[in-house]
């Protein structure tokens, strides 16, 4: 009698089994979404640190395909969460909704008519188990009594100060308590006879409420079991046509580099295959001795294209990104070994790229490929190869100061955050080497701790006594 309340419970298990699976499934799209976004910011960083950097040519093209499988793949992931969230999620939820239905008083409806169904069909059955149980419990008093009785009839017996009268009592208590044995005997079988007879028809109306809770759960089973083949189709991408594609797209775009084809490509465009521009006689100009401050030519470009050298041959400038016009850099290359190690793993966060990592991005990786690489001289001349006095003894109008500054500490008093490349980033307190005094904008050329030498505002530092 009421063990049927644990199939009851069943129902109501099943309701939060629902919530329980869509709250599995969220998560994963949750996941998903954040694994589709963190590929993608991957692959635009290190897309931009390979086009930047000095990998040419094929083998370049077959680094930047991960990149392409990232964003391709992103994609995928991000069709995986839509599907899950939109179609399974649903579903589940629509199927919730029409399986289950609340009450104005609290719990479902669904429970209530298992409660009611098995109640009304135990009710009977109930009633006659409570009589067994008293006439089993009246019988068991009338043979704990007769045996009193008996008790005491045999003490007595041996007592001989008791008179024939009490003894008399005793016997006819022992014979009452006897009676009273058989009678409630006899009630307590015919009670357990008829709870006997009426167990068939509550076992049929009790496995019949029984039944249709099965059909309930049945229902919700299959259903589970059709959303999870279902969530399972969504996320195994080994039978997406395009997932296959992708990996052979990237196999062919690796297969691809070829060694030989990129170092003549490099002769042809960095070697002794490229245009030449020869040394040739030039007229004086006034705006070659146009004095540009070092702001200007920062502003100008990274690097200031000399004028009025001829250029030989009919190619001027190099196609593909890679420039063959003779340029001064404007800024002194990063250093290698900044703060930030890109293999380094990084706290996962849940979140998109931080502003950090943005800010990791120009220290990853110290080349540009458009970027001049100055020509070792021999040891009687500086390593500028421009810097040389020309036949009438004027100096070139790109040298930086003849005679630098001397190198002072200064701190800084506020934060600066870089605007250009050529601009160095820096909180208040840290301190850096200031090489060049302020030029007529009011910048100063500096050098942090870490190597970076850059431009910065001379008004938000001041000398370290």
């Amino acid at each position: 009698v009421g063990n049927y309340k644990r199939t009851v419970k069943r129902i109501d298990d099943g309701h939060r089994l629902c919530n329980d699976l869509m709250n599995c499934i969220h998560e994963r799209a949750r996941i998903e979404k954040v694994y589709a976004q963190q590929l993608t910011e991957w692959a635009k960083r290190w897309k931009q640190l390979v086009e930047k950097g000095p990998q040419y040519g094929t083998v370049e093209r077959a680094w930047c395909a991960f990149m392409s499988e990232a964003e391709k793949v992103s994609e995928l992931h991000l069709e995986v969460k839509s599907s899950l969230m939109n179609e399974d999620f649903e579903k589940i939820k629509n199927w919730q909704k029409e399986a289950f239905h609340k009450q104005m008083m609290g719990g479902f409806k669904e429970t209530k008519e298992a409660e009611d169904g098995f109640r009304k069909a135990q009710k009977p059955w109930a009633k006659k188990l409570k009589e067994v149980e008293a006439a089993k419990k009246a019988y068991h008093a009338a043979c704990k009594e007769e045996k009193l009785a008996v008790s005491r009839e045999t003490n007595s017996k041996a007592d001989p100060a008791l008179n024939p009268e009490q003894l008399k009592k005793l016997q006819d208590k022992v014979e009452r308590s006897k009676q009273d044995v058989l009678k409630t005997k006899e009630k307590y079988e015919k009670s357990l006879k008829e709870l006997d007879n009426a167990t068939p028809q509550y076992m049929e109306n009790m496995e019949q409420v029984f039944e249709q809770c099965q059909q309930f759960e049945e229902k919700r089973l299959r259903f589970f079991r059709e959303v999870l083949l279902e969530v399972q189709k969504h996320l195994d991408l080994s039978n997406v046509a395009s997932y296959k594609n992708i990996y052979r797209e990237l196999e062919q775009n690796i297969k691809m580099a070829d060694a030989v084809e990129d170092l003549r490509w490099f002769r042809a465009n960095q070697g002794p295959g490229m245009s030449m521009n020869w040394p040739q006689f030039e007229e004086w100009s006034a705006d070659l001795n146009r004095t540009l401050s070092r702001r200007e030519k920062k502003k100008a470009s990274d690097g200031v294209t000399l004028t009025g050298i001829n250029q030989t041959g009919d190619q001027v400038s190099q196609s593909n990104k890679h420039s063959s016009s003779l340029s001064v850099q404007s800024n002194t290359v990063q250093s290698v070994q900044s703060s930030y190690n890109p293999f380094e793993d990084e706290e996962d966060t849940g979140s998109t790229v931080s502003e950090k990592e943005d800010n990791k991005i120009k220290n990853v990786s110290s080349y540009e490929k458009n970027q001049s690489y100055p020509t070792d001289w021999s040891d009687e001349e500086s390593n500028n190869p421009f810097s040389s006095t020309d036949a009438n003894g004027d100096t070139n109008p790109f040298d930086e100061d003849a005679s630098p500054a001397m190198e002072v500490r200064v701190r800084a008093l506020y934060d600066y955050e870089g605007q250009e490349q050529d601009e160095l980033s820096f909180k208040a307190g840290d301190e850096l080497t200031k090489m060049e005094n302020e030029d007529e904008q009011g910048w100063c050329k500096g050098r942090l701790d870490n190597g970076q030498v850059g431009l910065y505002p001379a008004n938000y530092v001041e000398p370290i006594q």
